[in-house]
């Protein structure tokens, strides 16, 4: 796989998959552009990656903002999309309307806005790669509204690959991740976490930021894919 000279946009690029995303596109020749809302998580991402990562501060939450970031970006080749808040877990009766509706706007109208903004700028050859999870699947309870917004990131996808072609669109469905979207958890509580549910999937561990960024490069680099979803979760949606 190779991005030698490829430039590549990461929304939500500052931590976690995204993060991982970015460090691999740089070992592969990309350029990266990673984005998040705080200043902070900007300066301490490219201060990690290095010479060749460029960070930008931008809302997705506030369209104005999004149509900024991509005006200042300018001509690019990838656009991945990861962003996202910590998981809303609870059961349908106990959900607040409010917190559903902030999960659904960074997540999902984000990625809208997004993508809208940044479609007219992708050079020819290039693609989207965006982000839903194996609860649109394999849903456990208390899980309606990621499984949900897993469910309506995948139409997107499917809509936009017809939508925008040639621009190839696809998107990847992580399983069960070590990442900082668990941060709220207790420590112990979650390392416990982490080894229940890695001793219950096929490969007997969670996945880490990094088993998930090779299919993130994977759908960049090949050419014949577009409308496509990549699961990719140690056998989660088989146990």
């Amino acid at each position: 796989m190779n991005l030698q000279n490829k430039k590549v946009v990461i929304l939500g690029g500052t931590s976690g998959i995204g993060l991982a995303t970015a460090r691999a596109a740089l070992a592969h020749g990309a350029t990266v552009v990673v984005s998040s809302s705080r200043q902070d998580k900007v300066t301490a991402a490219v201060a990690e990656l290095g010479a060749r990562a460029d960070g930008q501060v931008a809302d997705l939450n506030d369209a104005a903002s999004v149509d900024q970031l991509f005006a200042k970006i300018g001509s690019f080749d990838h656009l991945v999309y990861t962003a996202g808040d910590s998981l809303q877990i609870g059961e349908l009766a106990c959900t607040d309307m409010n917190a559903v509706r902030a999960a659904f706007d960074v997540r999902v109208f984000g990625a809208i806005a997004a993508v809208k903004a940044a479609a007219p700028n992708i050079r020819r050859g290039g693609s989207i790669v965006l982000t839903s999870g194996i609860a649109s699947a394999r849903p456990q309870k208390g899980w309606t509204t990621g499984a949900s917004i897993c469910g309506a990131m995948e139409g997107f996808m499917r809509a936009l690959a017809v939508e925008l072609a040639p621009i190839r669109v696809n998107i990847v469905s992580p399983g069960f991740v070590r990442t900082p979207l668990w941060s709220n958890i207790p420590e112990n509580e979650r390392e416990a976490m982490y080894r229940r549910v890695g001793e219950q999937l096929l490969l007997g561990r969670v996945g880490e930021a990094d088993d998930i960024a090779q299919t993130y490069l994977h759908l960049m680099n090949n050419a014949f894919a577009t409308g496509q979803m990549i699961v990719v979760d140690g056998g989660g949606v088989l146990v």
